[in-house]
């Protein structure tokens, strides 16, 4: 891991764009990136030239251009690039959310089902979650496991969502069979 030590709010807008970069075809917009932190597009700006001096972005000029993160900017935060990764669709109150994929799901209390949470670390705005919302996520591509619940909280810097779990479900030896299968 690397030894850059950056502030709370060069982490903060890293982050950003790491997670919006990920669903992206395009360079990610300064806009973009203070909509998805709720800061000024200003305060973006000034945080990209020190992490452009890091050589933790990129920035591309243009009208369609933007940030883009470099390998240094994963190092850093300590994440991995999901560019071929399968992706575990999550829905809010029925309803799929688009460009965002689960990359961690932990679980704890499983033994009690009335106290059981799960801590879901996704890549992507977690703007279209908010508390009280009921989410799906799943089914996960190795074990097929299906995961609802109600938010309890999010973490914007993070992209922590905390779920009060509700319901968790696998698919049937007999269904797995039948899907290995095909």
């Amino acid at each position: 891991m690397s030894t850059i030590q950056l502030t709370t709010s060069q982490k903060r807008v890293l982050t950003a764009l790491v997670n919006l970069a990920e669903n992206a075809d395009l360079p990610v917009s300064g806009g973009d990136i203070a909509e998805s932190i709720d800061r000024k597009a200003g305060t973006v700006r000034n945080r990209m030239q020190s992490l452009r001096d890091l050589r933790l972005v990129e920035g591309v000029p243009g009208p369609d251009g933007g940030y883009v993160p470099t390998d240094g900017a994963y190092e850093t935060l300590g994440v991995e690039r999901m560019d071929d990764a399968e992706t575990t669709p999550v829905a809010v109150d029925g309803d799929p959310v688009e460009g965002v994929n689960v990359e961690e799901i932990d679980l704890s209390s499983v033994a009690n089902p009335e106290l059981c949470r799960a801590e879901l670390v996704i890549r992507g705005p977690v703007g279209p979650f908010e508390a009280g919302d009921h989410v799906t996520v799943g089914p996960t591509p190795a074990a097929g496991l299906r995961l609802s619940g109600t938010v309890d909280a999010t973490n914007v810097d993070g992209n922590t969502l905390l779920l009060r779990v509700d319901g968790m479900e696998t698919p049937s030896a007999d269904a797995a069979e039948e899907s290995a299968a095909d």
